[in-house]
């Protein structure tokens, strides 16, 4: 049995990475291998070059909108919709250990998860500056590895607490409870 290699836009603990699981159980694939390619232009440019099987990615969320980055990356490559996952986005507020709520002052990453925690920025975070990365997982990342300062607080899945050892400060922060991602699943 051949190993299906799939191409998500996700790091290991990004939503990407969920809905690409999500997928593998849900079909019943035994077999299969995660690459993380940071965009959905370089998830399609994967598949157009036949260097992955299927592609992940997101393209529309319930409460931020349509993701722009897959919406004009899709306009520059021909593929199949093999399906739609949705999942649900439950967004933390992420820092390094024993950081004190009164010592934040920046709060870093990507624009969909600012979008979809924009009351919750605004009503609680009002001083805050806000940083846009091109991926939450990682600004997670450069949190704990120390690349970004220790009064930052990153918006990401409370997966990224456990795998890059961050503290959540809280959790479900997303505007509304009911918040999902749509991932279209593509092939060529």
């Amino acid at each position: 049995m051949k190993t299906t290699t799939i191409g998500i836009t996700g790091d290991m603990g990004s939503f990407s990475y969920q809905a690409a699981e999500d997928y593998c159980k849900k079909s019943k694939m035994e077999k299969y291998k995660i690459k993380q390619l940071g965009s959905a232009e370089n998830v399609l440019t994967s598949l157009d070059d036949k260097k992955i099987d299927l592609g992940i990615f997101p393209v529309v969320n319930s409460t931020g909108g349509a993701v722009i980055e897959s919406i004009y990356a899709m306009s520059r490559h021909i593929f199949k919709i093999k399906e739609v996952v949705e999942i649900p986005v439950v967004h933390c507020l992420l820092t390094k250990p024993n950081t004190k709520k009164e010592s934040i002052r920046n709060i870093a990453s990507h624009d969909q998860a600012m979008k979809q925690c924009s009351t919750y920025l605004k009503k609680m975070w009002a001083e805050a500056k806000l940083h846009v990365t091109d991926d939450n997982t990682n600004a997670a990342k450069e949190l704990a590895g120390g690349k970004l300062p220790d009064n930052t607080a990153v918006l990401a899945p409370e997966s990224c607490a456990i795998i890059y050892g961050l503290t959540v400060m809280e959790k479900g922060i997303q505007d509304l409870q009911f918040n999902f991602t749509n991932y279209l699943v593509v092939e060529k």
